[in-house]
């Protein structure tokens, strides 16, 4: 009986910590899954964009998976969802009229989401950190690539 008190005790911290690593993985997957919908809202609104924006789109499509969303998963990831590419987004959906103001749109939300990402390091345990810090690190190279005008 003292065993399976003590094994008890343990378990429910080691629930604790499944539970705090579920809350990381499913935020981080809705935080992503935000970011998609801009990503195809901006696609619909500036179509033109179309070319440089889909390997980043597809690269966050895959963050929603690997945190454990399923809104994206498999070849569904390589291309705009239908429900957001119909039709133009009103200005209400935040899509900046001009490109380039588009572009700083989709760069400040990748860097903000980085900035979230990076502090959310320390509490994170071992593997959702890990993932956590590479998805960053992925949302510093998008901010890059957004604010650099395209060759």
């Amino acid at each position: 009986m003292l065993l399976a008190g003590c094994s008890t005790g343990s378990g429910t911290e080691k629930g604790r910590a499944a539970d705090a690593d579920q809350r990381a993985r499913a935020r981080a997957a809705r935080d992503s899954a935000l970011l998609l919908d801009q990503y195809d809202a901006v696609i619909a609104a500036h179509p033109r964009l179309t070319a440089r924006l889909t390997p980043l789109r597809t690269e966050v499509a895959r963050h929603v998976s690997a945190f454990g969303g399923g809104a994206q998963a498999g070849a569904e990831a390589a291309t705009p969802r239908p429900s957001a590419a119909m039709g133009s987004p009103s200005p209400e959906a935040g899509v900046p009229e001009k490109e380039a103001d588009a572009l700083a749109f989709l760069a400040r939300n990748e860097k903000t989401l980085t900035e979230r990402r990076e502090a959310a390091l320390t509490a994170a345990p071992g593997e959702t950190a890990r993932l956590l810090a590479s998805v960053a690190a992925c949302g510093a190279v998008h901010t890059y690539f957004l604010t650099t005008r395209a060759s």
